[in-house]
């Protein structure tokens, strides 16, 4: 495996016999092997017992168990998210494929758009803007999709000041980057690639620790729809919605579940 793994795309579940985590995850694990090959996939699913083979479990960084890690060339790409068949399936077709994937026509655009809430496009020729862009693809591929596309496929209510440029497509409008208003390009993204309101669960307030952001969340009981429960949900959203430029650079909102903000906690 050490020798020619950089001959293929893998996706490999570290794990320890006696991880409790990893037994729960083995069922889950099988059906994402069988369908991976299923569907034709050129990446090759596997599992290593990280205590047996300790020395490439090291070389991975692996510190805990179970990990998932999809190993592509010289680049291991760690797997965060919900362990569950369709995220980890979804989270290995997007790291495996291309890191930008061209958006040739206003059809296409638009396709992609529907199944995309927070979009990333690259508009105009070479440059060093998108030489820039697909470093920052290399790193943030783990999280989001990246696309490119001329000018003419864009949809009509959008007016670029200058090409090329990057825009963020979310929140039923869009945003372009500004390097002297909003600094390093890869900040920007990580900062963007949630939407301005989320309902959030223990995997993305985890994942939200990353962008730096404080997050400003109601919690309450999903269940319950009284009106104080539902006012302070209004008030948050109003708040994301109306006041994006003042907050949306420091501050990420939401509301959360009682239960599930509990469960992170403990998780933590």
């Amino acid at each position: 495996f050490k020798e020619n793994r950089k001959d293929d795309i893998w996706l490999v579940d570290f794990y320890a016999p006696w991880c409790g985590h990893c037994k729960k995850l083995e069922p889950v694990w099988n059906e994402v092997g069988i369908e991976m090959k299923n569907m034709g996939s050129p990446v090759k699913v596997g599992k290593m017992d990280a205590t047996s083979f300790s020395s490439i479990a090291s070389e991975f960084g692996v510190r805990g168990y179970p990990t998932i890690k999809l190993l592509k060339g010289d680049l291991a790409y760690n797997y965060r998210g919900p362990r569950t068949k369709d995220d980890i399936i979804e989270f290995a077709n997007r790291v495996a494929g291309p890191l930008i994937r061209p958006l040739p026509s206003q059809h296409m655009f638009e396709h992609v758009q529907k199944r995309h809430r927070v979009l990333f496009v690259y508009v105009g020729g070479e440059s060093p803007l998108k030489e820039k862009y697909i470093e920052v693809a290399s790193e943030l591929i783990v999280y989001t999709y990246f696309f490119s596309a001329s000018e003419d496929v864009l949809p009509e209510y959008v007016t670029l000041p200058e090409l090329p440029a990057v825009m963020v497509f979310k929140d039923g409008t869009y945003f372009v980057y500004d390097e002297y208003e909003d600094g390093d390009l890869s900040s920007w993204i990580n900062r963007e690639r949630f939407q301005g309101y989320l309902n959030v669960d223990g995997f993305t307030l985890y994942e939200l620790g990353d962008t730096g952001k404080l997050v400003a969340i109601a919690v309450i009981d999903d269940k319950n729809s009284s009106v104080e429960h539902t006012r302070l949900k209004s008030i948050i959203q109003e708040v994301a919605r109306d006041y994006r430029d003042h907050f949306h650079r420091d501050f990420q909102f939401g509301h959360m579940d009682g239960n599930d903000y509990i469960n992170s906690l403990l998780m933590e």
